[in-house]
């Protein structure tokens, strides 16, 4: 007796592209939307739409990008995380949406590691702390003095309370043994402009976003947060070198699928957008902006994100982080 296939096995066989024609067309039969859970405009977006660009002409399909922004990017991920896994909807995560939002909202529609399938973690880029150039600390270890002899008093500005440069300074705390102002805004520009301006002292900020005040000298960088140094900034030492061993921490960016997506299609996707990542074009425009590109398997990155969830949360509820 010949075996009969399930409507299930039928769907999976043609989701993969394994179906005759008679039952189905080959994945991707529609166009594919790459949900950004930001406003248009950021680095998410701009990576969002180079690798949709890219990604229309390999797969022959067109691949659009959707903004859903709201709630620190878990709008847009509980988006992907509830729709079909048909490899027709992504997800463009980021360190806070997808690694540290589990820990800090008590009820989160969606689980960061068991919601989704990992592709790839597309890029990377360290946080740099610096520093108004009035202020009288040249170093590191001068920073920490400041903050030990003045318990409470230095303060450090964020683009928000709950994002990874905000859990940065916490685990900076932690690991220093000093207690800091947390001084939240609603992004990055005004932070950087209070800094600049002397409202505030310090900032764990985005690599990107202060690097060109960086090399202008508006603000003074004391040390990065990656393990090696940055190839933009190279004169800036890591805050492993400077005094705090091991001390890491790192924004990324990673695409992602509903869990549930058949492995050949998280693969076929890998496999298309490593190639992406590493042309020419894309890789050169994004590493002169500061980008470390990845481009990781989906087994690292699954491995990746549920090590960064792990490690988030012991940092929240270690530093008692609340979103109030």
């Amino acid at each position: 007796m010949t075996p009969v296939l399930t409507r299930r096995a039928l769907g999976a066989l043609a989701a993969i592209g394994l179906a005759t024609p008679a039952l189905a067309q080959p994945w991707p039969a529609r166009p594919i939307r790459i949900v950004v859970p930001f406003p248009p405009g950021g680095s998410t977006d701009s990576l969002a739409r180079r690798l949709a660009e890219r990604l229309t002409t390999s797969l022959g399909q067109t691949v659009l990008v959707e903004n859903k922004a709201g709630a620190g990017g878990t709008t847009g991920s509980d988006h992907v995380a509830k729709s079909p896994p048909d490899g027709l909807t992504l997800l463009m995560g980021v360190t806070g949406s997808n690694a540290i939002a589990g820990s800090l909202f008590r009820n989160l529609a969606y689980d960061p590691v068991t919601s989704f399938a990992p592709i790839s973690r597309l890029v990377s880029a360290p946080l740099v702390l610096v520093v108004n150039p009035a202020m009288p600390v040249r170093d590191l270890a001068g920073y920490i003095a400041a903050a030990k002899a003045a318990p409470g008093t230095l303060t450090y500005a964020t683009p928000g309370n709950g994002t990874s440069m905000h859990l940065t300074g916490v685990l900076f705390e932690q690991m220093a043994g000093v207690s800091l102002i947390h001084v939240p805004y609603r992004g990055s520009a005004q932070a950087l402009t209070d800094l600049m301006g002397g409202q505030v002292a310090s900032s764990f900020g985005d690599f990107l976003v202060m690097l060109p005040q960086n090399r202008a000298g508006t603000i003074r960088p004391l040390a990065v947060t990656s393990m090696t140094r940055h190839p933009l900034l190279p004169e800036v030492p890591t805050m492993d070198e400077a005094g705090l061993p091991g001390f890491e921490a790192a924004s990324w960016q990673g695409l992602f699928a509903p869990a549930g997506t058949p492995p050949e299609i998280v693969e076929k996707l890998y496999t298309e957008v490593k190639a992406a990542m590493l042309a020419p074009e894309i890789r050169d425009s994004f590493a002169s902006q500061g980008f470390i590109i990845e481009a990781t398997t989906p087994a690292d990155f699954t491995a990746f994100v549920a090590a960064e969830t792990k490690r988030w949360g012991e940092v929240v509820r270690a530093g008692n982080v609340t979103l109030n």
